[in-house]
């Protein structure tokens, strides 16, 4: 909440892309927009009304009739102790100057201390009795949170709690007999269909913007516990929190983050699916926190390149970089280079379903996992672990010595030292030391580990060697880098 914008980076492109939870409007200063009349000239000839009527969905009922749902969420977050920044002392001539026109010295309140830091969302009623669905991104760290209704009414509220890994948070006012949304079905959703949302986007309450349904179970980011509905939907600060509607006037998402280039709106906006709030929502009311199945392993998607040099048919599944050996994973006999294809019945497609599926699992349930291990499947009977919050840990990169050519790839690699094996916490024993040709295309960076190729273990330059040498033309590295792994499919021919 210290900042105006929170900004989530995305994969790189020609210029820079990020994902921002920019439905948040948080700020700690007043704000102004420009605005300007529109004038005849602005306003288009209007088709006649039956052609208008075939052409583009008419929402003004569904908004009259659930738009009072759906209200605004102001934070405060009270400043610290000791204000940020440089202060005029009250020797300063300045802050004599300040003090007469009844102004506060700059990076000062009233009292001498900096000033709050306000922000503003959005969020929608889903109990008649005052529970409210938002953002955690919208209510974190606040220190007071006031709820606006549209008919003006304001209420301070309580934060039941909130869920950063969905980013679905539950407040709750002291009031009766308030209007509630109808809850939808995701999983009838169809890339195409209209969807409307209704928000507070720069603190304008109550605003509808419509669109289409672009995507739906799309992973954003890395690991992903939300498939994410994505929309072009126009969203924008102020946006988080608020409702996504279907046309039945059902809500079937949360908006809750756009990508952009330049901080609004650019087409691309990301809700998460109602099914996944409402059980975020049930345990957080009922536990005070959310519990998530686990099974101990780090995936990635399957591109072409790797689908090849697997023998899979096409790209599908999630790709295993990483088991965690005391995992429920590893018990199951999971192992580094399996392509998990489905979970249950339910099938995987890309990597991010698998993060969902799992999380949604109770603990100590049984599941089977079907993997692709050596040109055929397997299935493998896993019992659930529960997820924990773990602290991230980020090694350092070995250095040392000269090393050997490895080939056509274009690596220069050598052994890791004990010593540095002890420092990196890695069981790899060879580290690239030079990057060239196929393996500087693939994205292969000097100080990464290797510890195999297509499945097999490489314990020496001898052993990337003769692997490359009788592999296909793509074969994939699985590499160490800082305290992750990750497969890297590279061309040899």
């Amino acid at each position: 909440m210290g900042q105006a914008t929170a900004v989530r980076r995305a994969l790189p492109l020609a210029v820079t892309l990020v994902i921002i939870a920019a439905c948040w409007d948080g700020t700690s200063a007043q704000q102004s927009a420009e605005t300007r009349p529109v004038g005849a000239a602005d306003v288009p000839t209007a088709p006649p009304e039956s052609s208008r009527a075939d052409a583009l969905p008419d929402f003004s009922r569904l908004v009259e009739r659930y738009g009072d749902a759906v209200v605004n969420v102001e934070v405060v977050q009270e400043p610290s102790q000791q204000a940020s920044g440089p202060q005029l002392s009250p020797e300063d001539p300045l802050f004599d100057f300040f003090r007469r026109f009844g102004i506060p010295p700059p990076n000062m309140g009233p009292r001498g201390e900096a000033p709050p830091a306000r922000g503003a969302g959005s969020g929608f009623i889903v109990t008649s009795d005052g529970y409210i669905l938002t953002n955690a991104h919208v209510v974190a760290e606040a220190d007071r949170v006031t709820v606006r209704l549209a008919d003006r009414r304001e209420f301070q509220a309580k934060v039941i709690g909130a869920d950063a890994r969905t980013d679905v948070a539950v407040i709750k006012i002291d009031a009766q007999n308030l209007p509630a949304v109808r809850i939808g079905d995701p999983s009838r959703l169809k890339p195409g269909q209209w969807v409307l949302a209704i928000g507070s986007p720069f603190g304008l309450e109550n605003t509808a913007t419509a669109g289409i349904i672009s995507a739906t179970q799309r992973a954003v980011g890395g690991e992903s516990y939300v498939p994410f509905i994505q929309t072009d939907v126009a969203v924008n600060p102020g946006n988080s929190g608020g409702p996504l509607f279907n046309m039945q006037g059902e809500v079937i998402g949360i908006n809750s983050m756009i990508f952009s280039r330049t901080g609004g709106y650019m087409g691309l906006s990301f809700a998460i699916p109602i099914d996944v709030a409402a059980n975020v929502r049930d345990q957080l009311i009922k536990n005070g926190r959310v519990v998530r199945g686990r099974i101990g392993v780090a995936v990635q998607d399957v591109n072409a390149q790797l689908a090849q040099s697997f023998g899979l048919d096409r790209p599908r599944g999630a790709l295993v970089s990483s088991v965690d050996p005391d995992g429920p994973a590893a018990k199951a006999g999971v192992k580094p280079g399996d392509v998990i294809l489905a979970v249950g019945e339910e099938e995987i497609d890309r990597f991010g379903e698998l993060s969902s599926r799992i999380a949604a699992m109770r603990p100590d349930s049984k599941t089977k996992l079907t993997v692709w291990r050596d040109g055929k499947e397997r299935t493998l009977e896993v019992r659930i672990g529960e997820l924990e919050e773990q602290n991230a840990r980020v090694s350092r990169s070995a250095r040392g010595q000269a090393g050997e050519d490895a080939g056509e790839l274009g690596l220069t690699i050598r052994p890791l030292t004990r010593e540095e094996q002890r420092q990196v916490e890695t069981e790899g024993r060879v580290v690239v030391e030079g990057v060239s040709g196929a393996a500087a295309t693939a994205g292969v960076r000097p100080g990464d580990i290797i510890l195999g190729v297509n499945g097999k273990p490489v314990d020496s330059v001898k052993d990337l060697r003769d692997a490359v040498k009788n592999g296909k033309s793509t074969v994939a590295l699985l590499v160490q880098r800082g305290g992750a792994q990750v497969f890297i499919p590279v061309r040899t021919k």
